[in-house]
């Protein structure tokens, strides 16, 4: 199983899980457990080492030898309860506590007084001053327990020195909750090179943001979120600015089709897009839209794609453009319920000009992306005329073009988010977990999709797919949410068949049936919204 598909599985088992908190965040929610279960902190730590162990043991046998390093904090503290809980279970482990600074936190300490009281360990060292780390090899398992959540600056000094000395070695590593010196959210400015590389991450209860970026995969490894039992209502009270979507959202908005519906009630969907020589995204964003479920689709382009597109999607009506090759004036849409304009529109002054008087003009719901994208880049003052609720669908560097070059992830969906409230609209940033900015400032994860939608074309089968949605009558985030992860889910069926390799736009298309289907097979007809 490939890491985005353990991602994948781990992330679908938990429901009310789905919530991403900040570092802040996941202290009040301990402290909440803590509170209202009620249960000593210690024994909470108890717990979590526990659901580490078992996965330890689940994965690596007693002949394995396990090297645990931990720290003078509640990571450490887990990382000691894991060790003697592994020894007790018959694992040769050997132990290296670091407390420089000659104070370990309450539980880290409770935790050394067990551990010692150990008659089967095989090794315990604290490190005080001088440190002789240990050889470290390819038959080893070390068990990281340095850091946590809760650090905020990088590591320096002898703890980078180790964390370089392991990435070095060719032991495996596991990290409990976070590799050490990762950041939970921003990593902007971390000092890449001392950050544990971890070949397994096991991290308690939700994935952590900065998991879902990446630029951090290399330090995540494969992902595991171990249930450790925190407060179910603590976590439905707290109101987390991210979440990871689910099935089980996607499934209570779909939109039901009435026995007596006829192709007059599904919606009328405008596409302008392809420029002369680009009529294969034109092709693409339309397939797609009638894909999504829209009764009828309209797709305008230039005079010289008409005959191509006539064959290749005959389903839909083509409209002429006024010139040959380009976009160059805008058409009427007051018979239309959703457009969408950029993929393969060409960024020439003339198509530009008519790609903001036709924004303007539309009073249905808006979708831009690609080109139309581009255009607004170069004229960032219009801007300031997109209507409300409108749709953008940048991949990151047509976001970078639109708001400047970031740094990493975590800047740029910054950005991202800060421009959908600006616009009042919604910035999908499309990527392994693609993101969708609200105007309200939450973010929405998407939790489908693989490495083979790495491929020209993906981004204007979105674009359609959103289109037929909006048409169809969903509710601008709506559409956003479904039409991900339609997209994603389309995408993972067929690389099912087709591998990732392989992978093409079209073969997304061809699934997407199927993925409305997988998802109407999990819930009731009476659940269908009417």
């Amino acid at each position: 199983m490939a890491n985005s598909d353990v991602i994948l599985h781990i992330f679908r088992i938990f429901a009310l899980e789905m919530k991403i908190f900040t570092t802040a965040q996941i202290r009040e929610l301990d402290k909440y457990t803590i509170e209202h279960e009620p249960i000593a902190s210690l024994e909470l730590m108890e717990r979590a080492a526990r659901a580490i162990a078992q996965a330890v043991t689940e994965e690596w046998s007693k002949e394995t030898p396990v090297i645990v390093f931990a720290g003078p904090g509640n990571n450490g503290g887990d990382a000691l309860a894991v060790a003697r809980l592994m020894s007790e279970q018959g694992y040769q482990v050997s132990v290296y506590l670091f407390n420089v600074s000659g104070k370990l936190s309450d539980d880290c300490a409770a935790n050394k007084q067990r551990l010692q009281n150990l008659r089967h360990l095989k090794a315990f060292v604290e490190v005080s001053t001088e440190f002789d780390p240990p050889k470290l090899d390819s038959s080893m398992l070390v068990i990281d327990g340095l850091f946590g959540s809760g650090i905020n600056k990088p590591l320096a000094g002898g703890f980078a020195s180790l964390v370089k000395y392991i990435n070095a070695s060719q032991t495996t590593v596991v990290s409990i909750d976070v590799p050490s010196g990762l950041m939970t959210e921003d990593n902007t400015y971390n000092v890449r090179a001392n950050i544990i590389r971890a070949t397994t991450t096991l991290t308690f209860q939700q994935p952590k943001l900065s998991f879902l970026f990446a630029e951090n995969q290399q330090f995540v490894g494969r992902l595991r979120v171990l249930d450790i039992g925190l407060s179910r209502e603590g976590i439905e009270k707290i109101e987390a600015p991210f979440t990871l979507l689910e099935e089980s959202d996607i499934s209570r908005r779909l939109l039901g089709r009435s026995p007596f519906a006829h192709k007059g009630q599904m919606g009328t969907a405008l596409l302008i897009a392809g420029s002369y020589g680009m009529a294969g995204a034109a092709i693409l964003a339309a397939k797609a839209c009638m894909r999504a479920g829209a009764g009828k689709v309209v797709v305008n382009s230039p005079r010289r794609n008409i005959p191509v597109l006539q064959v290749a999607i005959p389903e839909a009506v083509v409209q002429a453009g006024s010139e040959e090759t380009i976009f160059a004036e805008a058409v009427d849409v007051d018979d239309y319920q959703a457009m969408a304009i950029g993929p393969g529109l060409g960024q020439s002054e003339q198509t530009a000009i008519a790609m903001i008087a036709q924004v303007r003009r539309t009073q249905c719901p808006v979708i831009v992306d690609a080109d139309a994208l581009n255009i607004i880049a170069n004229h960032r003052a219009w801007l300031q005329q997109l209507p409300k609720d409108i749709i953008l669908t940048p991949h990151p560097k047509e976001l970078d073009r639109l708001e400047g070059h970031s740094t990493d992830s975590y800047e740029r969906l910054t950005k991202a988010s800060n421009l959908a409230e600006r616009l009042k609209g919604y910035v999908v940033l499309k990527g392994h977990h693609t993101a969708i900015c609200c105007p309200d400032g939450h973010i929405l994860f998407n939790a489908t999709g693989n490495a083979g939608m790495a491929t020209a074309g993906c981004g204007d089968v979105l674009t359609g797919l959103l289109a037929g949605l909006l048409a169809r009558g969903y509710k601008p985030l709506d559409a956003c949410i479904v039409g991900v992860w339609l997209h994603g889910l389309a995408g993972d069926l067929a690389a099912q068949v087709m591998g990732e390799e392989s992978l093409m736009a079209g073969d997304i298309i061809n699934n997407i049936g199927a993925a409305y289907l997988k998802l109407k097979l999990s819930i009731e007809p009476a659940q269908l919204v009417r």
